[in-house]
């Protein structure tokens, strides 16, 4: 491969057949792309698949971690042409736009976190969105999607699809019965976040997956609110999961990115529409999102921790009257967080008694605590519902989706615990 290997760099190209296997009806696609390495040992722990999994020294230098690969193109030769040629040009390096040593490095981690065939890195999460789920669909097909989407997610679903001559139906993804309803003769694609925003509902996928195969469709699941380590979307049925990596998979605040996984013949099918829309992701924002990828696991045991005790501390304060994290039992989905996830998110959602007056008094008396949008960085941040995420919504509307007035959303960082109750201790008893 260009640059990475001594001597010809294409002769160190993984081997591929002749054009003959397209007429080979037992043909089976290959995990990746990846990188020559050596096989990791099976079984590693989370840890350990953050920091080894995709990550390759530089053979040049010996320098270690994987190198920036700053660069547009790469040399042409007989292998990149008979790549092109004969079908398999994912599995090459041309052009960055096509795949980079960058991209595929980062791709790799991920997938190993997802247990997944093959992955892609975009330049947002809705760009691996909209191209993802456009992968998925024929023309003028029939989606269902969850009337909690993110506010991006619902703008595409309810303004671009049908554009394009897609019709959606929105369902309450905790009701399977609704959800069949809903289905069509046409419907081809579920749409369903892990966990929804700001309530913090999860979504039963084992149960939404065996929805879809009955009706001859596939299963997209949105985890960002939970990471590949909170549950493994594909390991409950999901055909595709996705990321907005500018979350907990970079953790630091500091980069816009996306991500998919799944087998490598679904994720074969994604990356066409990323080369038409163009969102590929920039080699050292690939960096970047492989160094915030090195310390998830570490992370998300700080996030996890935090949360749960920031809800417990919540849960008996006086002035709160509703408090939502999946770690406590009063939490409407409790018994499936226990069933399906395997690590809790650092979102926790709580309601003041003074409705939105209070919570807007609130958040200016905060010391540690950022007000910001977003979630999954180091540093906690605090919104508001009704005036960030679900500011078009009516008092009205978002009370008949559970939201209720002073609701604050909380995205617990990695500070001390004790740092933070007691940052809120002193913000609370001011209002």
């Amino acid at each position: 491969m260009p640059g990475l290997c001594k001597g010809d760099p294409r002769s160190k190209a993984p081997a591929v057949g002749s054009a003959a296997w397209v007429n080979e009806l037992g043909r089976a696609r290959r995990p990746g792309p990846a990188l020559p390495a050596a096989a990791l040992p099976a079984a590693l722990g989370s840890s350990t698949l953050s920091v080894h999994a995709g990550s390759r020294d530089d053979p040049a230098t010996g320098a270690v971690g994987t190198p920036i690969y700053q660069n547009s193109t790469f040399v042409l030769g007989a292998e990149q042409y008979r790549a092109i040629d004969q079908g398999y040009a994912r599995d090459r390096f041309i052009y960055t736009r096509y795949g980079n040593p960058s991209q595929w490095a980062v791709q790799e981690k991920i997938a190993a976190l997802e247990g997944a065939e093959s992955a892609l890195v975009f330049a947002s999460g809705m760009a691996a969105i909209a191209a993802s789920v456009l992968a998925m669909l024929d023309r003028g097909v029939h989606l269902i999607a969850s009337k909690e989407l993110y506010g991006g997610s619902y703008a595409f679903f309810h303004h671009e699809l049908p554009s394009l001559g897609f019709s959606v139906s929105y369902v309450d993804p905790r009701d399977p019965n609704a959800v069949r309803a809903a289905l069509r003769p046409n419907t081809m694609l579920l749409f369903f976040e892990a966990m929804t925003n700001p309530l913090l509902n999860l979504v039963d996928i084992a149960a939404m997956a065996a929805i879809a195969r009955a009706a001859g469709a596939k299963l997209i699941v949105d985890a960002t609110f939970v990471s590949p380590l909170g549950v493994r979307a594909l390991e409950h049925g999901a055909d595709l999961v996705l990321h907005s990596g500018s979350k907990y998979l970079n953790g630091h605040s500091d980069l816009i990115c996306g991500a998919v996984a799944g087998s490598r013949k679904y994720v074969d099918r994604v990356w066409p529409r990323l080369l038409a829309y163009g969102g590929c992701l920039d080699p050292h924002a690939c960096f970047l999102l492989e160094r915030g990828l090195k310390t998830l696991a570490l992370r998300m045991r700080a996030h996890e921790q935090g949360a749960s005790a920031i809800a417990e501390y919540l849960a008996r304060h006086r002035q709160v009257g509703w408090v939502r994290h999946t770690s406590r039992a009063d939490h409407p989905d409790h018994a499936l967080a226990t069933r399906q996830l395997r690590q809790h998110s650092g979102v926790v959602a709580f309601a003041l008694h003074g409705g939105d007056a209070a919570a807007l008094a609130l958040l200016p008396r905060l010391r540690l605590m950022r007000e910001a949008t977003s979630l999954g960085g180091v540093e906690t941040l605090v919104s508001l519902p009704f005036n960030t995420s679900h500011a078009a919504f009516t008092a009205e509307q978002r009370a008949q989706i559970g939201i209720p007035p002073g609701c604050v959303r909380l995205s617990v960082g990695i500070e001390d615990p004790a740092d933070l109750i007691a940052d809120l201790d002193q913000a609370l008893a001011t209002i």
